[in-house]
């Protein structure tokens, strides 16, 4: 495949990112969507988010397929997206429950691409690291203007 080919690929891939229900979907996976078990994922996977669960997922290991499969060379989807390694991440610790209660091909693609990509497995492992920190920052933050409001309250 030619480099202008390729990059038609990058932006088409780009483009469908930004389609409306997609954004919310992605905004829904890196917002509120952080599975510790597998009832987490189940819940997810069964509940009004279910399509958002799988739109994110599924577009990504698509993508991974095109990449794994030679359209897309891998330093040049590397070098323009991120973005997969993040959604790995959280499904990452629960691939083999996730594969052996719902499909053992779940993900396949896109873990083979974080294993394609250097230290992919650790880019992987320091997302979910930054995530886990966003979310004990904003919990915190949220507790902190829960006791605020609470204590104002009572001095009312």
């Amino acid at each position: 495949m030619s480099k202008q080919e390729e990059a038609g690929l990058i932006l088409k891939l780009y483009e469908l990112r930004r389609e409306e229900t997609m954004r919310k979907a992605r905004d829904w996976y890196f917002r509120d969507f952080n599975p510790q078990t597998i009832a987490d994922f189940t819940e997810a996977m069964l509940g009004e988010h279910s399509g958002h669960l799988r739109m994110v997922v599924t577009y990504w290991d698509m993508a991974a397929a095109l990449v794994n499969d030679g359209a897309i060379r891998l330093d040049l989807f590397t070098s323009t997206n991120s973005e997969h390694i993040g959604v790995f991440s959280k499904i990452e610790p629960l691939l083999d429950e996730i594969r052996g209660i719902y499909a053992p091909q779940f993900g396949v693609n896109l873990e083979k691409l974080i294993d394609a990509t250097p230290d992919g497995r650790n880019r992987s492992a320091k997302a979910r690291e930054r995530m886990k920190g966003i979310r004990d920052r904003i919990a915190a933050k949220q507790a902190e203007a829960a006791r605020l409001s609470s204590k104002s309250k009572i001095e009312s």
